[in-house]
Formats: C-alpha cells, structure tokens, sequence
C-alpha cells in the first residue's frame, strides 16, 4: 500500500507573482479619478496613468516599505487595510494612520527623491496598485499637460495636510499651555 505524502501550504512573498496586471479596468479607473493627483484628468489623460499602474499582493502582516527605504512611488488601495508607522529616535513605534479601499498613500515620493519618512505594513492581506517614480516621469515627459494637473493635485494634497498640521500643532500648544497655566496657579479642574 502506497503512503501519500501530507503537504502544507504556505503563502510565501518570494513566491509571488509581485506585479500582476491588471484589476477590472473599472475598477482601477473609479479609484484614480477620487484621488486628487488624478481626479482633474480628462479620460484620455487617465488612460494614460492605468497604463503604467501595477499591481502586488500582499499578505497580512507583510512590509509594504519600511521607513528610510527609497521612496519610489504612490501607492493605493484597490482592496484591504494598511497602516502606516514611524519609529521615533527612541525606538518608539507611533501608528500615523490607517488606510482602507480606496485610500492612497507615498505620494511625496513622486515629488522628492527622499527615503520613506514612515513605514506602511498590510493589517490584512491586500491588493495594492502601485504607480513608479519613473514610470510617471516618462508620461509627464511626453505629455506635460498630465504633470502640470498631476503636481497641482499632489500640491493640494500637501497644502491640505499642511494646513492640518498646522491646527493640531496649534492644538498642542494650546493645550500645553493650559497644562502649564494649571501647574503654575495649583488649579486642577
């Protein structure tokens, strides 16, 4: 009598097919047209962007880029969940944000050539469409009428978050204050 062998399954990262094309057309099209870098593009214009969108699988658990890696695209969810973390001089491990469907994330990296300012890890496992540095210059090189709406789309993005910033510092410092103020006068409230 013949003894079958057991077998397992595991999903390993090397294994996989890291940058498959392509999600449903319709799909990917309603995703880019929401996000401000692309949701000024005539249809034309964002066929161009689908072009050069690829896609990669990643399990939950998994890096999608660690911080100080090179920054060398946008990225976006078509399905899942990811956060984003940095770690502080002191090892201290901060989650800055969660992100589902939909949602992007990476996009200083198509403006500076700075490293990862944080790290983005997949909460559960999720298909990502990722657009490359590169692959966008190319298209901006031969029709600058797509950088000029892409750059002021990323621009919006960064004033957007800029001006957030600027109210939660504001926040904070208000609030230390008050903390202060209390100390100082032996009020509690």
């Amino acid at each position: 009598m013949k003894q079958e062998k057991e077998s397992i399954s595991i999903h390993s990262s090397f294994w996989s097919n890291f940058f498959k094309k392509k999600t449903e057309l319709p799909l990917l099209f309603s995703v880019l047209k929401e996000m401000p870098p692309f949701n000024e593009l005539k249809k034309t214009d964002l066929d161009e962007i689908l072009s050069i969108v690829h896609e990669r699988n990643y399990v939950q658990g998994e890096y999608i880029f660690l911080q100080n890696d090179p920054g060398i695209g946008l990225y976006f969810l078509l399905e899942g969940e990811v956060s984003i973390y940095r770690e502080s001089l002191s090892k201290l491990k901060v989650k800055l944000a969660n992100f589902s469907t939909g949602d992007f994330f990476g996009e200083l990296a198509l403006i500076d050539r700075g490293d990862r300012s944080a790290s983005a890890v997949a909460d559960t496992n999720c298909k990502i469409g990722i657009i490359f540095k590169p692959d966008l210059e190319e298209v901006i090189r031969k029709k600058p009428k797509i950088g000029v709406a892409v750059m002021s789309g990323l621009a919006r993005i960064i004033v957007t978050r800029l001006r957030n910033l600027n109210e939660e510092y504001i926040s904070l410092q208000e609030e230390k204050s008050s903390i202060k103020m209390e100390k100082h006068h032996g009020t509690s409230i």
